[in-house]
């Protein structure tokens, strides 16, 4: 018997219950929740990240589930083979598939490669800059075969770097620490500059939020930059100068990026300055409900005003108190706005549908006593791949208003 059949052999079962939805495991859902398994004192007894074998109330096989008995998801499925092998051939092949996509996309390697349940690797976020890559293993499973799946992934990209990324919020929901490390080769020693829709962006790999950039709204900051030429544009919650930078490269006469970080509007600086832009760039530090409040107070008005703040419903608990902050948002963004010009709202969170969102929008313009037309409905670009069957994986939504 060779060692993989009698790794194969010897993994734990997981069972459904009678009631649970088997036919919608089947037709590619890859979510299975504590609820919906026999939880027994065996099942409960298998070490977070395991692999196992998923099947239906009558034995019949699913597919290799990765486990963790403390998470609300137990299971999430792998692969529909019951007998397939985690290795590094394993994650050679999903990486590959997710590689090729890329690389006919994108003229240059700036991406984010692996985008979790869509691209079949499920908690995990893998984003490239170049030769480093910076992984966020945000479920058990993916801690677990961290080597491997290293191996795989320098094997594949040819990539000198890669980077462990401790901070997203669902390895606090999977048990798993807060350690950044260096995997494979060298963290970078400054910024690195990306090249997006004409402007660039400093991304700090190590020091910045998330990953060190958000490669998610690409295409709607080009519709944006569209927008901009000649007139003037302000992007609130800029972070790096994600908008503001790209309305620089449209022919913006002006941009001014607000946030409350001085570091990462330190970085959007220097992004003008390497476009040429600085004349044209200002940056204003503070809190984005307050500086709203402040320029509106000021009379200021500007052609195109971009508000693309963190999730405010990061959870189903939350939607209700998010949804009043987008509707606070857009209430304080809409009277910037000049007579005719354009307001671009965005909201990353899943639990927060596209309906409501939307919603949201239109009562906060609503009370600031302005109309509004709706001409672009915005989501994460194609690297970014959405799951169909999980709802979760297309949270982002960048809507743009003539007002």
């Amino acid at each position: 018997m060779t060692a993989s059949a009698s790794l194969i052999d010897n993994r734990p079962v997981l069972r459904l219950k009678p009631k649970a939805n088997a036919r919608a495991i089947r037709h590619g859902s890859p979510w299975v929740f504590d609820n919906e398994l026999v939880m027994d004192r065996r099942s409960r007894g298998i070490a977070p990240g395991s692999i196992a074998r998923l099947e239906d109330h009558d034995r019949q096989p699913l597919g290799t589930v990765a486990v963790n008995p403390d998470s609300r998801i137990v299971g999430r499925m792998l692969d529909r083979d019951p007998e397939a092998v985690i290795d590094v051939a394993w994650f050679s092949k999903r990486l590959g598939k997710a590689l090729s996509m890329r690389e006919r996309l994108y003229d240059a390697p700036f991406y984010r490669l692996v985008h979790a349940e869509g691209d079949g690797l499920p908690g995990l976020i893998i984003d490239r800059f170049g030769d480093t890559c910076v992984v966020q293993p945000n479920a058990a499973w993916a801690e677990t075969h961290l080597e491997a799946l290293v191996e795989a992934l320098v094997a594949v990209t040819g990539v000198a770097n890669v980077l462990k990324n401790a901070g997203g919020r669902g390895r606090t929901l999977e048990g798993l620490d807060d350690q950044d490390a260096v995997l494979r080769g060298a963290a970078p020693e400054a910024p690195v500059p990306v090249v997006m829709n004409g402007a660039t962006y400093m991304a700090d790999l190590t020091g910045g939020q998330k990953t060190g950039l958000f490669f998610d709204q690409r295409d709607n900051h080009g519709f944006v930059a569209r927008l901009a030429k000649d007139v003037q544009v302000l992007d609130v919650f800029s972070h790096v100068g994600g908008f503001g930078l790209a309305a620089l490269a449209g022919g913006a006469t002006r941009a001014v990026c607000v946030d409350g970080s001085a570091a990462a509007l330190a970085l959007a600086t220097e992004g003008a300055t390497r476009m040429g832009a600085a004349d044209r760039f200002e940056a204003r530090q503070g809190d984005a409900f307050d500086t709203l409040e402040e320029l509106g107070n000021e009379g200021a008005k500007f052609e195109v005003v971009i508000c693309d703040p963190p999730a405010f419903a990061p959870s189903k608990q939350a939607v209700d108190k998010g949804l009043r902050a987008y509707e606070r948002i857009a209430r304080l963004a809409a009277p910037l706005v000049a007579e005719d010009g354009y307001l671009c709202l965005c909201s990353c969170s899943h639990a927060a549908d596209l309906s409501s969102f939307t919603g949201a929008c239109l009562r906060g313009i609503g009370r600031s006593g302005r109309r509004a037309q709706l001409i672009y409905s915005g989501e994460a670009g194609p690297d970014h791949p959405l799951l169909p069957q999980l709802a979760e994986s297309g949270y982002l939504k960048a809507l743009v208003f003539r007002l």
